[in-house]
């Protein structure tokens, strides 16, 4: 029965036909071999092509930070030339990038190389958001869930087969890792070529400009809101390792376990709850529910440093639990706020402006983590739960705010209106970086 369920489950993810299934398809190969990779990555960088920790991490942060700089731009191609053009090209990059790491030997050369992946990839967050918003169909905000969930499930399994590879510790069994993900992101561009119509560019109003984005003070403050959100998905996969780890006996395995549940948790709710948040109005109490989630979730880890270390794994899951749905709610809002409040025309350059916010926080996240809260010790994990419930607490106000002024402003008045297919102009997010896109995609910090 429980296996009959399952696969009833899954039947019904992959429901959609044509665009959309192209979609999830080539998102979910994707994924699958950014799990693959991403697992082995600084391990191959060091034990094998023997670059130093500390170099390996300079070069990734320098790739991440030049890596922001193509999202407008690329956006902006997306939106005059079509998105499937601009994606598929940005694939067709990271597939030549991540095959050149097998050849490198250098410092140089790899932080060169991660460079030209971190760019790719930012440009393909931007051209895949606009891609995906012009596949929305009737039901946009149920694509968008169901993109995320196989967006999870397909890290999830890649991760878990580069256990083997790792465990194996060869140039050989990492080159196949490598190798691997290369050729999920040229299966990923075959099935989209296949599957997924070159969509014309939407006709712009005269008063649009290049960097008509950076003019909308609600949507800017939105994006500054959901990238100083994001150090959420740091405080499990970092903060709360750490902490288990510095500050508690738990065994070893509860990492791992926490992990597996934030993972867990993810896939089993995001299609559920995010297909019932399609509105901006709804993303903002999508967003605060999120920031309450997370009020209830810090302070939880945090106790578990002061109980039994028989009760530390249990308290840990449950934290991880609360803190996973407030994961889904945060993602679901995010994303119905920065597909419904962008407009038609403009999908591309938003979602890349929208993918810069969310990396920038990213490469903050590490800095201010492990420095505030960990130097606060528990009085940190309380603040952190306080700003984060702050943070949710700005989403309905900010939601409000935007959609007064695209009711006034020409050039964003279509953005939270009803399109002429009957999907809402904001429709899901295909990220081809760990931009938020994404889906929530475990990368390497310093790559999205």
């Amino acid at each position: 029965m429980i296996m009959m369920s399952s696969r009833q489950r899954i039947s019904g993810l992959l429901s959609p036909s044509g665009p959309q299934r192209a979609l999830i398809i080539s998102s979910f190969v994707s994924r699958v071999g950014n799990g693959l990779f991403n697992t082995a990555a600084v391990l191959y960088f060091t034990l094998v092509v023997h670059l130093p920790a500390a170099r390996v991490g300079v070069g990734l942060t320098i790739a991440g930070l030049v890596g922001l700089l193509a999202g407008i731009p690329a956006g902006n191609l997306a939106d005059r030339y079509g998105p499937r053009t601009v994606w598929l090209t940005s694939v067709a990059m990271q597939a030549a990038t991540m095959a050149a790491f097998v050849f490198i030997h250098d410092w140089f050369t790899f932080t060169l190389i991660a460079t030209l992946d971190r760019l790719a990839a930012t440009a393909g967050g931007a051209a895949g958001g606009a891609l995906v918003a012009r596949a929305g169909g009737e039901r946009p905000a149920a694509f968008r869930a169901k993109l995320r969930t196989f967006v999870n499930l397909g890290v999830v399994l890649g991760t878990l087969g580069a256990a083997f590879a790792v465990s194996v510790d060869t140039r050989t069994a990492y080159t196949v890792l490598i190798l691997a993900n290369a050729a999920s992101f040229a299966c990923a561009g075959l099935v989209a070529l296949a599957g997924v119509p070159n969509y014309p560019p939407l006709p712009r109003p005269e008063e649009h400009h290049r960097a008509a984005v950076l003019s909308d003070r609600p949507f800017v403050s939105f994006v500054a809101l959901y990238g100083a959100m994001g150090l959420q998905y740091q405080t499990v996969s970092l903060l709360l390792p750490i902490w288990l780890s510095a500050h508690t006996d738990a065994p070893r395995w509860t990492v791992a376990a926490v992990y597996a549940v934030n993972s867990g948790v993810c896939v089993l709710l995001q299609s559920r709850i995010g297909s019932r948040v399609e509105t901006p109005r709804q993303g903002g109490r999508a967003f605060r529910l999120a920031g309450l989630c997370f009020l209830v979730s810090c302070p939880l880890m945090a106790l578990t440093a002061d109980v039994p270390v028989w009760i530390a794994p249990g308290l840990a899951v449950l934290a991880v639990v609360v803190h996973s749905l407030g994961e889904v709610w945060e993602s679901s809002g995010g994303f119905a706020l920065a597909f419904g409040l962008a407009p038609d025309h403009a999908q591309g350059q938003y979602q890349g402006f929208f993918g810069v916010g969310f990396s920038a926080g990213q490469a903050l996240a590490p800095v201010v983590l492990t420095t505030a809260v960990l130097g606060l010790g528990h009085a940190g994990w309380l603040l952190l739960g306080l700003f984060f419930a702050a943070l949710g607490a700005a989403g309905p106000p900010v939601a409000a705010w935007a959609e007064r002024t695209r009711r006034s402003d020409p050039d964003t008045a279509g953005a939270t209106e009803d399109r002429p297919d009957g999907a809402p102009s904001g429709a899901s997010g295909l990220q081809g970086s760990a931009a938020p896109g994404e889906g929530r995609v475990r990368r390497p910090r310093g790559s999205r």
